[in-house]
């Protein structure tokens, strides 16, 4: 039997890898043309998703990519208080190392057989065990695999739920080869993470692997509509970070600074999720894995939970490799519980990050009495 795995995402790409540990034949297609086709993101805090990397016997090779210094975690708030420093010794145990979503990708796709991934195949529609693609090409399955990320298009196959705005909406830009560039600025920042916390706006800053400093601005209670309304000029990138500096008033010059320091990639986001708690009745030929199946806040659990539904999912199928329906029932029903957990609390923090005093009640958060 032949299992088609829609998506050559974190969650796919485990679960090709379980199966082809256990000799199950499975064919993924992604709708890109090949690995370097697009930029990957940035860096990834990679804690309970490791248990899927060492079930997919790639932990040390994980281990010999991951920043351990990706760990080191600076809080402040707008005027500059710095609340929380924690620097990670050379010796501390990875527990959450970062690691730059390219690197975990490309480790996956090494560890499977060439022809596993078909590259340029963009999914429209699935019936009666039979894939199509927008080149007008099919395909045949037993078991069709929705990893396809955010705007799933194997999800209307399984539930009408669909990912709704948050009230939250990003702006993404950066500052590239920051060591060299903007020494102050790299001091400033550190080895990892470095969170400016305000009253419904935020601004993160992670160190990447390639040298860049990705910086993330945050606007909370904000409609769909925002980026219309906001005087964002993103098609003039100079004039963007200005509007963006505008959008800061009172904030420590220091932070304004590593706004005015970016390059010209300004990207809006608009941040969506899945309901917390998504379920559907179980079928035997279709399943969903990753952000197609839970999207949530981007708080740092979503690569994480679909490294494990991949690998769960293929230690599943491997126990049951003549019963895809009880393989795909017993996956769905610990998938359903382990991830409406993790929604639940990604909310949680993602209310945090929308309160009045947000810098405090995150500190109270990583550092509870």
């Amino acid at each position: 039997m032949t299992i088609a795995i829609v998506g050559a995402g974190l969650g796919g790409l485990a679960l090709a890898r379980l199966l082809h540990m256990n000799g199950i034949d499975a064919v993924v297609y992604e709708r890109e043309s090949s690995r370097a086709a697009r930029g990957q993101g940035g860096m990834l805090d990679i804690h309970s998703g490791q248990r899927a990397l060492r079930e997919a016997g790639l932990i040390d090779r994980f281990h010999a990519i991951a920043r351990g210094e990706g760990q080191d975690m600076r809080l402040l708030e707008p005027d500059g208080t710095l609340l929380l420093q924690e620097d990670t010794p050379d010796d501390a145990p990875l527990e959450r190392p970062e690691v730059d979503r390219a690197d975990l990708r490309d480790l996956l796709l090494d560890s499977l057989p060439d022809d596993m991934v078909r590259w340029g195949h963009t999914f429209t529609s699935a019936d009666d065990g039979l894939l199509r693609f927008a080149d007008g090409t099919t395909a045949t399955y037993d078991l069709l695999v929705g990893a396809d990320g955010a705007r799933s298009r194997v999800r209307p196959l399984l539930t009408d739920a669909r990912p709704a705005h948050i009230g939250q909406n990003a702006v993404e830009i950066g500052i590239p080869d920051i060591d060299r560039t903007h020494p102050d600025l790299a001091a400033m920042v550190g080895r990892g993470n470095y969170w400016v916390l305000g009253n419904g706006v935020s601004l993160g800053a992670q160190r990447n692997g390639d040298g860049r400093v990705r910086i993330g601005l945050s606007f909370y209670g904000t409609g769909e509509d925002w980026f219309a309304v906001s005087g964002i000029p993103f098609d003039d990138p100079a004039a963007a970070r200005e509007r963006l500096i505008d959008l800061l008033p009172g904030w420590d010059s220091r932070f304004t600074a590593l706004i005015a320091a970016c390059d010209d990639t300004v990207v809006p986001r608009p941040i969506t999720a899945l309901p917390v708690g998504l379920t559907w009745p179980s079928r035997p030929d279709v399943t969903l894995i990753g952000d197609a199946a839970h999207l949530m806040p981007p708080v740092g659990e979503g690569a994480n939970m679909a490294l494990l539904d991949g690998a769960l999912l293929g230690l599943a199928l491997a126990s049951h490799p003549d019963d895809f329906p009880t393989a795909v029932e017993e996956y769905e029903r610990e998938m359903f519980e382990r991830t409406g957990a993790a929604a639940r609390m990604s909310a949680k923090i993602q209310a945090l990050l929308t309160s009045p005093d947000a810098a405090r009640k995150m500190l109270a958060f990583f550092q509870p009495d």
